[in-house]
Protein backbone atom coordinates (compact mmCIF):
# COMPACT_ATOMS: atom_id res chain seq x y z
CA UNK A 1 0.00 0.00 0.00
CA UNK A 2 1.33 3.44 -0.90
CA UNK A 3 1.22 4.88 2.57
CA UNK A 4 0.22 8.51 2.86
CA UNK A 5 -2.97 10.39 3.62
CA UNK A 6 -4.40 9.93 0.14
CA UNK A 7 -3.04 6.44 -0.63
CA UNK A 8 -0.21 7.55 -2.84
CA UNK A 9 -0.85 8.36 -6.45
CA UNK A 10 -3.96 6.21 -6.90
CA UNK A 11 -6.60 7.74 -9.14
CA UNK A 12 -8.93 4.73 -9.14
CA UNK A 13 -9.91 1.88 -6.85
CA UNK A 14 -11.51 -1.36 -8.04
CA UNK A 15 -13.44 -3.65 -5.67
CA UNK A 16 -13.95 -7.38 -6.26
CA UNK A 17 -16.89 -8.38 -4.07
CA UNK A 18 -18.05 -4.78 -3.81
CA UNK A 19 -21.47 -5.45 -2.26
CA UNK A 20 -20.31 -6.73 1.11
CA UNK A 21 -21.08 -4.52 4.08
CA UNK A 22 -17.41 -4.01 4.96
CA UNK A 23 -16.28 -3.44 1.38
CA UNK A 24 -18.97 -0.87 0.75
CA UNK A 25 -17.77 1.30 3.65
CA UNK A 26 -14.28 1.48 2.13
CA UNK A 27 -15.75 2.18 -1.30
CA UNK A 28 -17.59 5.14 0.20
CA UNK A 29 -14.32 6.40 1.69
CA UNK A 30 -12.66 6.50 -1.73
CA UNK A 31 -15.78 8.01 -3.37
CA UNK A 32 -15.56 10.82 -0.79
CA UNK A 33 -11.90 11.35 -1.79
CA UNK A 34 -12.91 11.97 -5.40
CA UNK A 35 -11.32 8.85 -6.92
CA UNK A 36 -12.85 6.72 -9.67
CA UNK A 37 -14.46 3.85 -7.77
CA UNK A 38 -15.69 0.75 -9.58
CA UNK A 39 -16.16 -2.95 -8.99
CA UNK A 40 -17.79 -6.32 -9.40
CA UNK A 41 -20.32 -8.18 -7.31
CA UNK A 42 -22.17 -11.39 -8.06
CA UNK A 43 -25.67 -10.05 -7.47
CA UNK A 44 -27.32 -6.62 -7.24
CA UNK A 45 -28.71 -5.65 -3.84
CA UNK A 46 -30.12 -2.63 -2.08
CA UNK A 47 -26.58 -1.81 -0.95
CA UNK A 48 -25.09 -2.00 -4.46
CA UNK A 49 -27.94 0.13 -5.82
CA UNK A 50 -27.16 2.78 -3.23
CA UNK A 51 -23.46 2.66 -4.10
CA UNK A 52 -24.29 3.21 -7.76
CA UNK A 53 -26.37 6.26 -6.85
CA UNK A 54 -23.39 7.57 -4.88
CA UNK A 55 -21.16 7.31 -7.95
CA UNK A 56 -19.68 3.80 -7.97
CA UNK A 57 -19.44 1.98 -11.32
CA UNK A 58 -20.66 -1.60 -10.80
CA UNK A 59 -21.25 -4.68 -12.92
CA UNK A 60 -22.49 -8.16 -12.03
CA UNK A 61 -20.87 -10.45 -14.60
CA UNK A 62 -17.39 -11.88 -14.06
CA UNK A 63 -15.79 -10.13 -17.04
CA UNK A 64 -12.45 -8.42 -17.63
CA UNK A 65 -14.03 -6.54 -20.54
CA UNK A 66 -16.41 -4.81 -18.12
CA UNK A 67 -13.61 -3.33 -16.00
CA UNK A 68 -13.61 0.45 -16.66
CA UNK A 69 -10.64 1.89 -18.57
CA UNK A 70 -9.64 4.03 -15.57
CA UNK A 71 -9.12 0.83 -13.55
CA UNK A 72 -6.77 -0.83 -16.06
CA UNK A 73 -3.67 1.23 -15.27
CA UNK A 74 -1.55 -0.67 -12.69
CA UNK A 75 0.33 2.51 -11.74
CA UNK A 76 -2.78 4.39 -10.65
CA UNK A 77 -5.38 1.79 -9.65
CA UNK A 78 -5.59 -0.01 -6.33
CA UNK A 79 -7.50 -3.33 -6.29
CA UNK A 80 -9.36 -4.35 -3.12
CA UNK A 81 -10.88 -7.80 -2.71
CA UNK A 82 -12.71 -9.81 -0.11
CA UNK A 83 -11.30 -13.19 1.05
CA UNK A 84 -14.56 -14.85 -0.03
CA UNK A 85 -13.56 -14.34 -3.70
CA UNK A 86 -12.03 -17.53 -5.18
CA UNK A 87 -8.43 -17.35 -6.41
CA UNK A 88 -9.49 -18.31 -9.95
CA UNK A 89 -11.88 -15.37 -10.32
CA UNK A 90 -11.22 -14.01 -13.84
CA UNK A 91 -10.91 -10.38 -12.82
CA UNK A 92 -8.66 -11.15 -9.85
CA UNK A 93 -6.43 -13.25 -12.14
CA UNK A 94 -6.25 -10.34 -14.61
CA UNK A 95 -5.10 -7.89 -11.95
CA UNK A 96 -2.55 -10.34 -10.53
CA UNK A 97 -1.06 -11.11 -13.94
CA UNK A 98 -0.72 -7.42 -14.82
CA UNK A 99 1.16 -6.18 -11.76
CA UNK A 100 -1.58 -4.31 -9.91
CA UNK A 101 -1.37 -3.47 -6.23
CA UNK A 102 -3.91 -5.88 -4.70
CA UNK A 103 -5.01 -5.62 -1.07
CA UNK A 104 -7.53 -7.30 1.17
CA UNK A 105 -10.13 -5.03 2.71
CA UNK A 106 -8.40 -5.43 6.09
CA UNK A 107 -5.07 -4.24 4.68
CA UNK A 108 -6.69 -0.97 3.58
CA UNK A 109 -8.14 -0.54 7.07
CA UNK A 110 -4.72 -1.39 8.51
CA UNK A 111 -3.22 1.52 6.60
CA UNK A 112 -5.85 3.82 8.10
CA UNK A 113 -5.02 2.64 11.63
CA UNK A 114 -1.39 3.62 11.00
CA UNK A 115 -2.41 7.07 9.79
CA UNK A 116 -5.02 7.81 12.46
CA UNK A 117 -5.95 6.72 15.97
CA UNK A 118 -7.76 3.44 15.37
CA UNK A 119 -10.53 2.56 17.82
CA UNK A 120 -11.25 -1.07 16.97
CA UNK A 121 -13.89 -3.52 18.20
CA UNK A 122 -13.15 -7.23 17.86
CA UNK A 123 -15.04 -10.30 19.03
CA UNK A 124 -17.17 -13.23 17.91
CA UNK A 125 -20.36 -11.25 18.50
CA UNK A 126 -21.47 -7.81 19.61
CA UNK A 127 -18.82 -5.99 17.60
CA UNK A 128 -21.14 -4.35 15.05
CA UNK A 129 -23.47 -2.80 17.63
CA UNK A 130 -20.60 -1.86 19.96
CA UNK A 131 -18.51 -0.21 17.23
CA UNK A 132 -21.56 1.64 15.84
CA UNK A 133 -22.50 2.87 19.33
CA UNK A 134 -18.94 4.10 19.89
CA UNK A 135 -18.84 5.81 16.49
CA UNK A 136 -22.15 7.56 17.18
CA UNK A 137 -21.00 8.77 20.61
CA UNK A 138 -17.77 10.16 19.12
CA UNK A 139 -19.41 11.64 16.01
CA UNK A 140 -21.83 13.74 18.06
CA UNK A 141 -19.10 14.74 20.55
CA UNK A 142 -16.45 17.45 20.33
CA UNK A 143 -13.98 14.76 19.09
CA UNK A 144 -15.90 13.52 16.02
CA UNK A 145 -14.60 10.45 14.14
CA UNK A 146 -14.39 8.53 10.90
CA UNK A 147 -15.94 5.05 10.96
CA UNK A 148 -15.99 1.83 8.93
CA UNK A 149 -18.82 -0.28 10.30
CA UNK A 150 -20.19 -3.78 9.74
CA UNK A 151 -23.81 -2.66 9.63
CA UNK A 152 -25.98 0.25 8.55
CA UNK A 153 -26.23 2.76 11.42
CA UNK A 154 -29.86 3.86 11.63
CA UNK A 155 -28.82 7.34 12.79
CA UNK A 156 -27.05 7.94 9.47
CA UNK A 157 -28.45 5.42 6.98
CA UNK A 158 -24.91 4.28 6.13
CA UNK A 159 -22.03 2.15 7.37
CA UNK A 160 -19.47 4.90 6.85
CA UNK A 161 -18.89 8.15 8.71
CA UNK A 162 -16.52 10.81 7.35
CA UNK A 163 -14.88 13.60 9.32
CA UNK A 164 -12.66 16.23 7.73
CA UNK A 165 -11.09 17.11 11.09
CA UNK A 166 -10.99 14.13 13.45
CA UNK A 167 -7.93 11.93 13.93
CA UNK A 168 -10.05 9.02 15.24
CA UNK A 169 -11.26 6.13 13.08
CA UNK A 170 -13.66 3.51 14.47
CA UNK A 171 -13.26 0.10 12.82
CA UNK A 172 -15.03 -3.21 13.24
CA UNK A 173 -12.15 -5.69 13.52
CA UNK A 174 -13.09 -8.88 11.70
CA UNK A 175 -11.46 -12.14 12.82
CA UNK A 176 -12.55 -14.05 9.70
CA UNK A 177 -9.49 -15.16 7.72
CA UNK A 178 -7.37 -13.45 10.44
CA UNK A 179 -8.19 -10.13 8.78
CA UNK A 180 -7.83 -8.18 12.05
CA UNK A 181 -4.11 -9.00 12.13
CA UNK A 182 -3.61 -6.24 9.53
CA UNK A 183 -4.80 -3.58 12.00
CA UNK A 184 -2.69 -1.51 14.39
CA UNK A 185 -5.25 -0.30 16.94
CA UNK A 186 -4.71 2.64 19.22
CA UNK A 187 -7.40 1.16 21.44
CA UNK A 188 -9.49 -1.98 21.14
CA UNK A 189 -12.48 -3.61 22.74
CA UNK A 190 -12.72 -7.42 22.63
CA UNK A 191 -16.33 -8.46 23.23
CA UNK A 192 -16.19 -12.26 23.01
CA UNK A 193 -13.96 -15.14 21.89
CA UNK A 194 -16.45 -18.00 21.49
CA UNK A 195 -14.96 -20.16 18.72
CA UNK A 196 -16.27 -19.50 15.22
CA UNK A 197 -15.00 -19.79 11.63
CA UNK A 198 -13.54 -23.21 12.41
CA UNK A 199 -13.52 -23.84 8.66
CA UNK A 200 -10.67 -21.29 8.63
CA UNK A 201 -9.01 -21.89 12.00
CA UNK A 202 -9.47 -25.63 12.38
CA UNK A 203 -9.36 -25.68 16.19
CA UNK A 204 -10.57 -23.64 19.13
CA UNK A 205 -6.94 -23.20 20.22
CA UNK A 206 -5.98 -21.65 16.89
CA UNK A 207 -8.96 -19.30 17.11
CA UNK A 208 -7.97 -18.12 20.59
CA UNK A 209 -4.34 -17.74 19.50
CA UNK A 210 -5.45 -15.35 16.77
CA UNK A 211 -6.95 -13.07 19.43
CA UNK A 212 -3.76 -13.28 21.52
CA UNK A 213 -1.76 -12.14 18.50
CA UNK A 214 -4.28 -9.36 17.86
CA UNK A 215 -3.62 -7.92 21.35
CA UNK A 216 0.10 -7.68 20.44
CA UNK A 217 -0.81 -5.21 17.70
CA UNK A 218 -2.26 -2.53 20.02
CA UNK A 219 0.04 0.46 19.93
CA UNK A 220 2.09 1.48 23.00
CA UNK A 221 0.27 4.11 25.06
CA UNK A 222 -2.99 2.64 23.77
CA UNK A 223 -5.54 0.55 25.64
CA UNK A 224 -7.27 -2.84 25.65
CA UNK A 225 -10.81 -3.11 27.04
CA UNK A 226 -11.63 -6.81 27.27
CA UNK A 227 -14.80 -8.56 28.39
CA UNK A 228 -14.27 -10.10 31.78
CA UNK A 229 -13.69 -13.86 31.89
CA UNK A 230 -12.84 -14.52 28.24
CA UNK A 231 -10.97 -17.73 27.46
CA UNK A 232 -7.96 -16.08 25.84
CA UNK A 233 -4.45 -14.99 26.68
CA UNK A 234 -3.19 -11.45 26.10
CA UNK A 235 0.21 -10.26 24.94
CA UNK A 236 0.35 -6.50 25.37
CA UNK A 237 3.21 -4.18 24.47
CA UNK A 238 4.74 -2.09 27.29
CA UNK A 239 2.65 1.01 27.98
CA UNK A 240 -0.70 -0.45 26.85
CA UNK A 241 -3.36 0.13 29.51
CA UNK A 242 -5.58 -2.85 30.26
CA UNK A 243 -9.18 -2.71 31.48
CA UNK A 244 -11.99 -5.22 31.77
CA UNK A 245 -15.75 -4.84 31.61
CA UNK A 246 -18.97 -6.84 31.93
CA UNK A 247 -22.60 -6.31 32.79
CA UNK A 248 -22.17 -6.25 36.54
CA UNK A 249 -18.46 -6.30 37.43
CA UNK A 250 -15.06 -5.14 36.21
CA UNK A 251 -13.37 -1.77 35.72
CA UNK A 252 -16.37 -0.71 33.63
CA UNK A 253 -19.82 -2.12 34.49
CA UNK A 254 -23.45 -1.24 35.18
CA UNK A 255 -25.28 -0.82 38.45
CA UNK A 256 -28.85 0.05 39.37
CA UNK A 257 -30.34 -1.32 36.12
CA UNK A 258 -34.01 -0.39 35.66
CA UNK A 259 -36.32 -1.84 32.99
CA UNK A 260 -39.68 -0.11 33.10
CA UNK A 261 -42.38 0.48 30.47
CA UNK A 262 -40.06 -0.49 27.64
CA UNK A 263 -37.24 1.81 28.83
CA UNK A 264 -33.81 0.78 30.16
CA UNK A 265 -31.75 3.01 32.46
CA UNK A 266 -28.56 2.20 34.40
CA UNK A 267 -25.57 3.73 36.13
CA UNK A 268 -22.26 3.49 34.24
CA UNK A 269 -19.46 2.67 36.69
CA UNK A 270 -16.02 3.72 35.47
CA UNK A 271 -12.52 4.22 36.96
CA UNK A 272 -12.41 7.56 35.11
CA UNK A 273 -15.82 9.03 35.93
CA UNK A 274 -19.05 7.20 36.74
CA UNK A 275 -22.27 8.45 35.12
CA UNK A 276 -25.70 8.06 36.70
CA UNK A 277 -28.95 7.42 34.86
CA UNK A 278 -27.71 6.47 31.40
CA UNK A 279 -30.76 5.76 29.21
CA UNK A 280 -30.64 3.47 26.18
CA UNK A 281 -32.07 4.96 23.00
CA UNK A 282 -32.49 1.40 21.72
CA UNK A 283 -33.81 -0.31 24.87
CA UNK A 284 -32.68 -3.92 24.41
CA UNK A 285 -31.13 -5.77 27.37
CA UNK A 286 -28.00 -6.91 25.49
CA UNK A 287 -27.27 -3.28 24.63
CA UNK A 288 -26.48 -2.53 28.26
CA UNK A 289 -23.27 -4.55 27.98
CA UNK A 290 -22.55 -3.35 24.42
CA UNK A 291 -23.06 0.20 25.68
CA UNK A 292 -20.64 -0.26 28.58
CA UNK A 293 -17.89 -1.27 26.15
CA UNK A 294 -18.70 1.56 23.71
CA UNK A 295 -18.80 4.18 26.47
CA UNK A 296 -15.56 2.87 27.97
CA UNK A 297 -13.62 3.35 24.73
CA UNK A 298 -15.27 6.70 23.98
CA UNK A 299 -14.50 7.91 27.51
CA UNK A 300 -10.86 6.81 27.23
CA UNK A 301 -10.69 8.70 23.92
CA UNK A 302 -11.81 11.89 25.71
CA UNK A 303 -15.61 12.15 25.50
CA UNK A 304 -17.28 13.99 28.37
CA UNK A 305 -19.93 12.52 30.67
CA UNK A 306 -22.66 14.59 29.03
CA UNK A 307 -21.54 13.53 25.53
CA UNK A 308 -21.67 9.88 26.61
CA UNK A 309 -25.16 10.28 28.07
CA UNK A 310 -26.50 12.13 25.00
CA UNK A 311 -24.86 9.64 22.62
CA UNK A 312 -26.42 6.62 24.31
CA UNK A 313 -29.88 8.20 24.47
CA UNK A 314 -29.82 9.26 20.81
CA UNK A 315 -28.46 5.97 19.44
CA UNK A 316 -31.08 4.45 17.13
CA UNK A 317 -29.50 1.05 16.53
CA UNK A 318 -28.19 -0.90 13.55
CA UNK A 319 -30.14 -2.46 10.69
CA UNK A 320 -30.70 -6.19 11.33
CA UNK A 321 -29.47 -5.95 14.94
CA UNK A 322 -32.57 -6.41 17.10
CA UNK A 323 -34.27 -4.33 14.44
CA UNK A 324 -37.93 -3.69 15.29
CA UNK A 325 -40.25 -3.47 12.27
CA UNK A 326 -43.56 -3.61 14.18
CA UNK A 327 -43.95 -2.85 17.87
CA UNK A 328 -47.60 -2.73 18.97
CA UNK A 329 -49.52 -4.21 21.91
CA UNK A 330 -51.03 -6.88 19.66
CA UNK A 331 -48.00 -7.74 17.50
CA UNK A 332 -44.20 -7.43 17.62
CA UNK A 333 -41.99 -8.22 14.61
CA UNK A 334 -38.24 -7.75 14.33
CA UNK A 335 -35.18 -9.12 12.54
CA UNK A 336 -31.76 -9.91 13.98
CA UNK A 337 -28.49 -10.79 12.22
CA UNK A 338 -27.60 -13.26 15.01
CA UNK A 339 -26.00 -16.36 13.44
CA UNK A 340 -23.67 -17.80 16.11
CA UNK A 341 -25.11 -19.82 19.03
CA UNK A 342 -24.02 -17.24 21.62
CA UNK A 343 -25.64 -14.47 19.57
CA UNK A 344 -28.82 -16.51 19.24
CA UNK A 345 -28.74 -17.16 22.99
CA UNK A 346 -28.40 -13.45 23.81
CA UNK A 347 -31.09 -12.48 21.32
CA UNK A 348 -33.52 -15.10 22.66
CA UNK A 349 -32.73 -14.12 26.24
CA UNK A 350 -33.39 -10.46 25.48
CA UNK A 351 -36.71 -11.43 23.89
CA UNK A 352 -37.66 -13.38 27.01
CA UNK A 353 -36.80 -10.44 29.27
CA UNK A 354 -38.80 -8.02 27.13
CA UNK A 355 -41.81 -10.27 26.49
CA UNK A 356 -42.05 -12.58 29.51
CA UNK A 357 -45.66 -13.69 29.04
CA UNK A 358 -46.02 -13.68 25.27
CA UNK A 359 -45.71 -16.41 22.64
CA UNK A 360 -42.36 -15.89 20.86
CA UNK A 361 -41.75 -17.48 17.46
CA UNK A 362 -38.41 -17.49 15.63
CA UNK A 363 -37.84 -18.14 11.94
CA UNK A 364 -34.16 -19.12 11.76
CA UNK A 365 -32.06 -19.56 8.62
CA UNK A 366 -28.78 -21.28 9.61
CA UNK A 367 -25.69 -19.72 8.01
CA UNK A 368 -22.99 -22.04 6.59
CA UNK A 369 -22.90 -25.82 6.56
CA UNK A 370 -19.65 -25.86 8.56
CA UNK A 371 -21.05 -23.67 11.35
CA UNK A 372 -24.20 -25.82 11.54
CA UNK A 373 -22.08 -28.98 11.69
CA UNK A 374 -19.90 -27.56 14.48
CA UNK A 375 -22.65 -26.00 16.61
CA UNK A 376 -26.05 -27.60 15.88
CA UNK A 377 -26.51 -28.70 19.51
CA UNK A 378 -25.66 -25.20 20.77
CA UNK A 379 -28.07 -23.63 18.26
CA UNK A 380 -30.85 -25.90 19.51
CA UNK A 381 -30.06 -25.08 23.14
CA UNK A 382 -30.21 -21.33 22.46
CA UNK A 383 -33.39 -21.49 20.38
CA UNK A 384 -35.12 -23.66 22.99
CA UNK A 385 -35.60 -20.55 25.16
CA UNK A 386 -38.41 -19.60 22.75
CA UNK A 387 -41.90 -21.04 22.35
CA UNK A 388 -41.74 -21.91 18.68
CA UNK A 389 -38.91 -22.41 16.16
CA UNK A 390 -39.36 -22.50 12.39
CA UNK A 391 -36.17 -23.64 10.63
CA UNK A 392 -35.42 -22.98 6.97
CA UNK A 393 -32.79 -24.66 4.81
CA UNK A 394 -29.14 -23.67 5.40
CA UNK A 395 -27.79 -20.57 3.62
CA UNK A 396 -24.52 -21.79 2.01
CA UNK A 397 -22.78 -18.43 1.39
CA UNK A 398 -19.27 -19.40 0.24
CA UNK A 399 -19.61 -23.14 0.98
CA UNK A 400 -20.60 -26.32 -0.81
CA UNK A 401 -22.99 -28.73 0.94
CA UNK A 402 -21.61 -31.15 3.55
CA UNK A 403 -23.18 -34.61 3.42
CA UNK A 404 -25.61 -35.18 6.28
CA UNK A 405 -25.59 -31.54 7.42
CA UNK A 406 -29.05 -29.96 7.22
CA UNK A 407 -31.34 -27.95 9.48
CA UNK A 408 -32.74 -31.29 10.65
CA UNK A 409 -29.72 -31.55 13.00
CA UNK A 410 -30.92 -28.48 14.92
CA UNK A 411 -34.57 -29.56 14.69
CA UNK A 412 -33.87 -32.93 16.31
CA UNK A 413 -32.06 -31.34 19.27
CA UNK A 414 -34.70 -28.75 20.22
CA UNK A 415 -36.01 -29.32 23.73
CA UNK A 416 -39.35 -31.05 24.32
CA UNK A 417 -42.18 -28.55 24.56
CA UNK A 418 -40.80 -26.25 21.84
CA UNK A 419 -43.18 -26.16 18.90
CA UNK A 420 -41.09 -26.72 15.77
CA UNK A 421 -41.30 -26.88 12.00
CA UNK A 422 -38.94 -27.39 9.03
CA UNK A 423 -39.63 -25.42 5.84
CA UNK A 424 -37.78 -24.04 2.82
CA UNK A 425 -37.11 -20.35 2.34
CA UNK A 426 -39.76 -20.30 -0.40
CA UNK A 427 -42.32 -21.49 2.16
CA UNK A 428 -41.79 -18.50 4.50
CA UNK A 429 -44.11 -15.97 2.85
CA UNK A 430 -47.02 -18.44 2.42
CA UNK A 431 -46.58 -19.49 6.05
CA UNK A 432 -46.69 -15.89 7.31
CA UNK A 433 -49.82 -15.26 5.23
CA UNK A 434 -51.54 -18.35 6.61
CA UNK A 435 -51.31 -17.78 10.35
CA UNK A 436 -51.15 -15.26 13.18
CA UNK A 437 -48.22 -14.38 15.45
CA UNK A 438 -47.80 -12.69 18.81
CA UNK A 439 -44.05 -11.95 18.81
CA UNK A 440 -42.07 -12.94 15.69
CA UNK A 441 -38.33 -12.65 15.08
CA UNK A 442 -36.40 -13.51 11.89
CA UNK A 443 -32.89 -14.70 12.78
CA UNK A 444 -29.76 -15.29 10.69
CA UNK A 445 -27.12 -13.75 8.46
CA UNK A 446 -28.29 -15.20 5.15
CA UNK A 447 -30.67 -13.92 2.49
CA UNK A 448 -33.93 -14.49 4.39
CA UNK A 449 -33.65 -10.86 5.49
CA UNK A 450 -34.57 -9.87 1.93
CA UNK A 451 -38.10 -11.09 2.71
CA UNK A 452 -38.41 -9.04 5.91
CA UNK A 453 -40.06 -5.98 4.26
CA UNK A 454 -42.67 -8.23 2.63
CA UNK A 455 -43.26 -10.07 5.92
CA UNK A 456 -43.70 -6.74 7.69
CA UNK A 457 -46.28 -5.56 5.15
CA UNK A 458 -48.25 -8.82 5.44
CA UNK A 459 -48.29 -8.56 9.24
CA UNK A 460 -49.25 -4.87 9.18
CA UNK A 461 -52.26 -5.65 7.02
CA UNK A 462 -53.34 -8.33 9.48
CA UNK A 463 -53.56 -5.73 12.30
CA UNK A 464 -54.74 -2.88 10.07
CA UNK A 465 -51.51 -0.90 10.23
CA UNK A 466 -50.60 1.17 7.19
CA UNK A 467 -47.83 -0.72 5.24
Amino acid sequence: MKDNNHFGEYKAVYFIGAGGIGMSAIARYFISRGLVVAGYDRTPSELTRRLEKEGMLLHYEESVADIPHACKDPQHCLVVYTPAIPAEHKELVFFRENGFEIEKRAEVLGTLTRQMHGLCVAGTHGKTTTSTMCAHILHQSHLDCNAFLGGIAKNYGTNYILSQTSDFVVIEADEYDRSFHHLRPYMSVITATDPDHLDIYGTKEAYLESFRHYTELIQPEGALIVHRGLEMKESLQPGVRRYDYSLDEGDFHAENIRMENGDITFDFISPIESIRNVELGQPVPINIENGIAAMAMAQLAGCTANELRIGMLSFSGVDRRFDFKIRTPELVFLSDYAHHPKEIYQSARSMRLLYKDRHITAIFQPHLYSRTKDFYREFAEALSQLDEVILTDIYPAREKPIEGVTSQLIYDCLKPGVKKQLITKDDVIPLVKSRDFDVLIVLGAGDLDEQVPQIANILKRKINLKP
